[in-house]
């Protein structure tokens, strides 16, 4: 079964007028509800206040969709049993008629077949840490190694082994810039502690490097945009690094492995954090899609 493309976004795309790609796991399973529909009512606004076409994704009825209607959101926010769905889940949902919420993998794959060039999201996958037992990494890196898209994202998720994960995107030949920063950002902190190569200071300049991947003509890779959640509204860092430590003891005593692992853990700092890491999380988002909005638009001329 084809993608199906949304009317607006179809004509934005033809036209060359700026789209922001947006994924769906956020809402189904990142926040509770009715949160998660304000959120992504939200989100999709605020792309629009940048002058650009906001194109959620998601998976319905088997159907691979590129831009959503409030109907088709609130099927995702509100309908039990919406699945998880990497890059390599869309085939077996689509010959299953599955409904299911997009990673960033799958996202990223489902944008650039539609044409769309920029995605906001919060944190992108990584390298997990005890990799050298487990050999557990996020297929969000692979992907990204292999599709031409910018993810304006604020680093990875902090529960991972971030410079394991900054040597594997090296390795991938995947772009890493720090936007307005030298530092790599955290998710819930503004600084993760490790460096950047490259920083990017304007939303032009973010279009420029697209535009310089585009003439090299190399291998169809990512430039991941690295923005930082701004400081007053990161996760205080030594409440960070304490419940981050107690939640990785827990995730060791109690067994939990495999894609387990990560909402176990980002579960416990919401809980053991009073919801500080949701504020912080949804801060990162917001300040994404803004900065998503602003280089669709210099990425379309406008």
């Amino acid at each position: 079964m084809s993608l199906v493309v949304s009317g607006e976004v179809r004509e934005a795309v033809d036209a060359g007028r700026p789209v922001v790609a947006l994924e769906s796991t956020i809402i189904a399973h990142g926040l509770p509800r009715p949160r998660n529909l304000e959120v992504a009512l939200e989100l999709e606004e605020a792309v629009r206040r940048e002058g650009a076409v906001p194109a959620t994704i998601a998976v319905l009825d088997g159907r691979p969709r590129v831009g959503l209607d409030k109907e088709q959101l609130e099927r995702i926010a509100n309908e039990d049993g919406i699945r998880k769905l990497g890059h390599r889940d869309l085939p077996l949902a689509v010959a299953d008629g599955a409904s299911g919420a997009t990673t960033v993998s799958a996202t990223a794959l489902l944008a650039s077949l539609a044409g769309v060039r920029v995605f906001a999201t919060g944190g992108l996958g990584g390298v997990h840490r005890e990799w050298t037992v487990t050999q557990d990494e996020s297929a969000d890196l692979g992907l990204l190694a292999r599709t031409r898209i910018t993810v304006v994202c604020a680093g990875v998720k902090s529960i991972l082994d971030v410079p394991a994960t900054l040597q594997r995107l090296e390795t991938l030949g995947v772009a890493v810039a720090g936007y307005g920063t030298d530092r790599f950002p955290g998710f819930y902190l503004s600084d993760s502690g490790h460096p950047v190569d490259w920083t990017l200071r304007t939303p032009r300049e973010v279009a420029d490097v697209m535009r310089a991947q585009d003439t090299l003509g190399g291998p169809e890779s990512a430039l991941i945009v690295a923005n930082p959640v701004p400081e007053a509204e990161q996760l205080d860092p030594d409440l960070h690094a304490r419940v981050l430590d107690e939640a990785l003891r827990a995730c060791s005593r109690e067994g939990i492995t495999g894609q387990a692992v990560t909402p176990f853990l980002l579960d416990h700092l919401v809980r053991h954090t009073d919801g500080a890491s949701l504020s912080a999380n949804l801060a990162a988002v917001r300040g994404n899609v803004r900065l998503a909005g602003r280089i669709a638009a210099a990425w379309a001329g406008v």
